[in-house]
C-alpha cells in the first residue's frame, strides 16, 4: 500500500508537470538582435528598448540581447536580411538600404529627392505604401512588425561646400553596398566607393575617400568632424527607415500572447527611436544642427532651386530604378506624399 502512494505521487507530480507550459521549454535562452550600431545612435536606442520591453513584459521568458556592428555576419551589412531569413539571425532592427539588394521593393526609400520631409516619411511608413512593403517582407520570409528610422541621409566631404552637381565633379564618395547609390553618384559625377561602415572609418580618416553620406546622428556621435568632414550639405535626398522584424519560425515558436507583446513592443520602441533620430533636427528645434555649426563645420542648406539641379541630374536614376521597383509600388508612394 505505501509503495502504491509512493508511485500515485509520483504520477501526480509527472501529471502537473505535464501541465507545465511547453513553450516556455521550447524557447531559447537567448534570442539574437542584430544592429549596425549600437546606442547612443537613435538605431541601437530604439533596439535596446525593443529587448528591455519584451524582457519585461514576458517576466523574462523572452530574453533578446542586441549584437551591434552586425557581428553575427561578419560585419557586412547587406548580409543580414539573409542570415535572419535563414535563422542564423533570430530578430533584427534592420535598415530598408542594406536589406534591399535581397528585397528590390525596399528600393523606394532611396529613390533620389522621393521624399522632402518627415511628413513624407511618415505618409509612406505609415500608410498602405508601409503596409504593401511588410507584405512582401512577409512573402520573403521575414515578419515585420515595426518602423523606425536612422534618418534623412545628408552628404558630408573634407573638399569643398557642396551646392550643385558641379561641386560633386570627381569627389571619392564613401556609399553603402547598394547598387542604386552608385547610380546616383555617378550620375552626379562622383566616383563612389562602396564599403561597409566599418572600413569607412579608416577610410576618411586617411583621405583614401573624401565624403560619405549618412544620418546627422550618425555624424554627430562619431564626431566626424574630427575625421575631416567639416562640410556638410542638408539635401534630404533619400531616407532611411528601420524595419523590426523576425525569423519565420522564431514568430511561430511564440505564443499568440507572446507575439503581440514582441510586437507591441516593437511599436513601442519604433516610436521612441524615431523621436531620437529627429530630436534637433526638426523645424521647431535645430539644437542638433546648432551643435555641429558650433564645431566649426560649414552647413549648407539648399535654397529650392538648387535642390532642383540634383533632382534634375538624377531622374534618370529614378526612372530606372522605379521600373526596378514596381511602377505601380512607387505611382503609391507618390500619391501617399502628395496627399500628406
Amino acid at each position: 500500500m505505501k509503495l502504491m502512494k509512493t508511485m500515485l505521487a509520483a504520477g501526480v507530480a509527472v501529471a502537473v508537470m505535464g501541465l507545465a507550459p511547453l513553450h516556455a521549454q521550447d524557447y531559447k535562452e537567448e534570442y539574437r538582435v542584430s544592429t549596425v550600431v549600437p546606442a547612443p545612435f537613435p538605431w541601437g536606442i530604439a533596439a535596446e528598448r525593443w529587448t528591455e520591453l519584451v524582457g519585461e513584459r514576458t517576466e523574462g521568458r523572452i530574453n533578446m540581447k542586441v549584437y551591434p556592428g552586425v557581428q553575427l555576419v561578419q560585419g557586412d551589412q547587406t548580409r543580414e536580411f539573409t542570415a535572419m531569413r535563414r535563422g542564423i539571425i533570430d530578430m533584427a532592427v534592420g535598415s530598408t538600404i542594406n536589406w534591399s539588394p535581397q528585397v528590390t521593393e525596399l528600393n523606394l526609400f532611396s529613390l533620389p529627392f522621393l521624399m522632402p520631409d518627415y511628413a513624407a516619411l511618415d505618409a509612406l511608413t505609415q500608410g498602405p505604401v508601409g503596409e504593401q512593403i511588410f507584405e512582401v517582407l512577409r512573402e520573403n520570409g521575414v515578419v515585420p512588425l515595426a518602423w523606425a528610422e536612422n534618418g534623412f541621409r545628408e552628404v558630408t566631404n573634407s573638399q569643398r561646400e557642396i551646392r550643385k552637381p558641379a561641386d560633386m565633379e570627381g569627389l571619392k564618395m564613401r556609399v553603402v553596398g547598394s547598387p542604386i547609390f552608385n547610380d546616383m553618384f555617378t550620375a552626379m559625377g562622383a566616383n563612389p566607393t562602396q564599403m561597409s561602415w566599418a572600413d569607412a572609418q579608416p577610410a576618411l580618416t586617411t583621405g583614401a575617400v573624401d565624403g560619405q553620406e549618412n544620418p546627422l546622428t550618425i555624424y554627430s556621435v562619431l564626431n566626424m568632424h574630427e575625421l575631416g568632414q567639416d562640410k556638410v550639405t542638408l539635401w534630404h535626398y533619400v531616407a532611411d527607415p528601420l524595419i523590426f522584424a523576425l525569423n519565420q519560425e522564431v514568430w511561430d515558436s511564440f505564443t499568440p500572447e507572446d507575439q503581440e507583446i514582441v510586437r507591441q513592443a516593437a511599436i513601442e520602441a519604433g516610436a521612441h527611436g524615431i523621436e531620437v533620430a529627429r530630436k534637433g533636427l526638426t523645424d521647431d528645434d535645430q539644437t542638433l544642427l546648432d551643435d555641429i555649426r558650433d564645431k566649426g563645420v560649414t552647413v549648407v542648406t539648399l535654397t529650392e532651386e538648387e535642390r532642383q539641379a540634383f533632382v534634375d541630374i538624377t531622374r534618370p536614376v529614378y526612372e530606372k530604378w522605379t521600373d526596378m521597383i514596381g511602377a505601380d509600388l512607387v505611382k503609391m508612394a507618390e500619391e501617399s506624399i502628395a496627399n500628406r
